[in-house]
């Protein structure tokens, strides 16, 4: 049943349907979380042997002998740098360890350019500074950046990644300085990027020397199937169009491991490593080694890790074939939603009729479901469509997950029938 080929009659009578159904939803007294793209318990648990990984018996020496008690090592130890090396086909040399959160290590680059450069002048001497963000996009991404000023400048993303000929045109201006990148399974798209775009952001010729490419490469290892995604090594083509030291690359091990009490890593040229590495050397005198230590132990290797990445699947992979049935069977054919189909990550975009996402997720929160903001995925939270949601599988329960899609379902008609009918809040 299509909505918009219906008569007026036809529409009027599923408009009651659609209400009837909402009301007795709404009345059940729901309070279901779909907001953010956080694992459950379940996937929490996996790691739960982390927490005695060191202990007196085990020592807290690494393989080079360094007690991991004491202070030093500002750039981590060799066990995580060689693994995060091996996740992004990098060297050791060229990895940086930080403390728990990749976000935070995005947040001090970007400190870092205002107040000292990356490669150039310091950013804050620029007035009329941007950088480029891809949408719908993760929204910390954007609040960086405008919180040090820029100005965000968004470009779509389709299937295949981002309109690479609006990127060429616009780093022309010697007044961008970055893009933000999520290459695979991106936030909340969950497409990955092809290899002609990956070629064209290596081969980027920006008119600003201090431009770089912010590529967090969060979900590298994030497949949900045997048949995954796979995306050109970003610093192998970077190198070959001699731009060597174009991207910064990060990564972490928050969804692998415990999401609070993970490790992560920024990466890229030995020349932008040495210049981070120095600058690491006047804030700390040594990172949490112990946290790195028991990390190392669980996963020794990446075959290690690409196990436990597997367990993560089993758990998370039914819950967005949950979430993309309910799609199919209560949206498919009504010409008014489409979804992605993501092969891995943890987020789904969907996209509603166009004027009515943010009352899909009004509609949603009055029936007990929460949702991320209608337009959380656009730069200052304005989707001009206010047609896109980012739906978050991986958090609620199965049980809790089937009542919320089944909500959001609802929702989504009941949104699309009111716009249609004039009856609209």
């Amino acid at each position: 049943m299509d909505y918009t080929k219906l008569s007026k009659e036809e529409l009027e009578k599923e408009y009651e349907s659609v209400k009837k159904e909402y009301d007795r939803l709404a009345a059940q007294g729901l309070s279901l979380d779909m907001s953010r793209g956080k694992p459950g318990f379940e996937n929490a648990d996996l790691s739960e042997d982390l927490l005695t990984a060191v202990c007196r018996e085990k020592g807290y020496k690494n393989k080079e002998g360094i007690d991991c008690r004491n202070y030093g090592g500002v750039d981590g130890i060799i066990e995580m740098k060689e693994l995060f090396a091996e996740m992004l086909s990098l060297k050791p040399s060229q990895v940086i360890i930080g403390g728990n959160s990749s976000l935070t290590l995005m947040y001090d680059v970007i400190s870092q350019a205002m107040t000292h450069g990356l490669g150039s002048e310091p950013m804050y001497k620029c007035e009329n500074r941007k950088f480029i963000c891809l949408v719908p996009g993760y929204d910390r991404h954007f609040a960086i950046t405008d919180y040090f000023g820029f100005e965000l400048i968004s470009v779509p993303i389709d299937d295949n990644g981002p309109d690479m000929d609006k990127i060429e045109e616009l780093v022309k201006d010697e007044n961008v300085k970055g893009v933000w990148c999520v290459p695979k399974y991106s936030n909340p798209y969950g497409n990955s990027y092809s290899d002609e775009v990956v070629r064209r952001f290596a081969n980027l010729k920006p008119a600003a020397k201090d431009f770089h490419l912010f590529w967090d490469n969060a979900y590298c290892v994030h497949d949900l199937y045997d048949e995954k995604d796979e995306i050109l090594g970003i610093y192998d083509e970077c190198q070959k169009a001699g731009n060597p030291d174009l991207p910064i690359i990060f990564a972490s091990t928050s969804k692998i491991s415990i999401p609070g009490d993970g490790v992560a890593a920024v990466a890229g040229s030995e020349k932008n490593m040495d210049m981070i590495r120095k600058r690491l050397s006047f804030q700390t005198v040594g990172p949490d080694k112990i946290n790195m230590l028991r990390h190392a132990r669980k996963f020794p290797n990446l075959a290690a890790l690409l196990e436990q990445m597997k367990k993560h699947a089993e758990i998370i992979r039914p819950k967005f074939q949950t979430v993309l049935e309910a799609f199919s069977s209560e949206l498919g054919g009504k010409g008014i939603a489409k979804w992605t189909n993501p092969k891995g990550g943890y987020f789904i975009s969907l996209f509603v009729m166009n004027g009515c996402a943010k009352r899909v997720h009004t509609l949603c929160k009055e029936a007990g479901v929460v949702l991320t903001g209608a337009g959380a995925s656009y730069p200052h939270g304005v989707d001009p469509d206010d047609s896109h949601l980012r739906i978050a599988p991986t958090y609620p329960t199965p049980e809790n997950l089937k009542l919320a899609a089944g909500v959001l379902c609802v929702a989504v008609k009941l949104a699309a029938l009111e716009k249609l009918t004039g009856k609209g809040a």
